[in-house]
């Protein structure tokens, strides 16, 4: 059975892409067969597999959405083992803007990944906003990840998303959990990271990764070469603190 994961977080610049590739890469090298469905109309998790955005001639997740091909049509073999991408470009915010009013327009994306077998875990990147693109991920999945930065202002905010995920469950999805916030961007050297790290234990007990992302400019480079973290240095703190990260996840999904 496939296991569906939205990473979400409506504030921009929390480290959600770099979290989902490279979760996603790290699971994949696990030896779970991965899908990282790009659902962000900036495409930067395309980018981050080295997807060159102007020359995707089998479509991209903005035609899922409007029904014109089949996920399965649009997903690309990576260059890494069991690591698939249904890529995005730009396009595909004005495909929300289509499909304001269309019918079933919340659960296309859950009905796309419905008809699409044989991959053990999809790892969907949603938009930092709470959009109609962002409620079809929420809709799609069983498990939300939260990634989190250890900044001043990281719980601001997440009571509106934390809002639209009771009344997802409520409504449309009744199994959706929250499998995990992740802490990010954590400076171990100032006193304010470790503050807020200890805050958002607070908000949310039982559910912190054990393990927190590092500041760290290895990360940073890795999505200019096209490749995940685990490739471009192995040995980087960034790398070994998302590679113990994904090991966590898999013993959250198999309890």
């Amino acid at each position: 059975m496939t296991t569906v994961i939205s990473v979400t977080n409506q504030k921009g610049g929390v480290g959600k892409t770099t979290s989902a590739v490279n979760l996603a890469y790290y699971l994949a090298k696990s030896g779970k067969k991965t899908l990282l469905i790009d659902f962000d109309p900036q495409g930067n998790a395309s980018s981050g597999l080295g997807i060159n955005k102007q020359q995707l001639e089998t479509g991209t997740m903005s035609d899922v959405l409007l029904e014109t091909k089949v996920l399965q049509e649009v997903i690309l073999e990576t260059k890494h083992k069991n690591l698939f991408i249904a890529p995005a470009t730009p396009h595909l915010a004005n495909t929300e803007v289509e499909l304001a009013k269309a019918s079933r327009r919340f659960t296309r994306l859950k009905n796309a990944i419905a008809n699409t077998a044989g991959y053990d875990i999809v790892i969907i990147d949603n938009p930092p906003s709470l959009s109609l693109l962002t409620v079809n991920g929420l809709i799609a999945c069983r498990y939300v990840l939260l990634p989190v930065q250890a900044e001043f202002y990281a719980l601001e905010g997440l009571g509106q998303l934390l809002e639209t995920m009771k009344l997802v469950r409520k409504n449309m999805n009744p199994t959706l959990d929250l499998v995990g916030v992740l802490p990010t961007m954590v400076d171990g050297r100032t006193t304010l990271s470790g503050q807020v790290h200890e805050e958002i234990k607070k908000h949310f007990p039982g559910k912190v990764f054990k393990t927190v992302i590092p500041r760290n400019i290895r990360l940073a480079e890795a999505p200019s070469h096209g490749v995940p973290i685990g490739v471009y240095d192995r040995f980087s703190k960034g790398a070994r603190a998302y590679k113990t990260v994904a090991k966590e996840l898999l013993e959250r999904i198999a309890e």
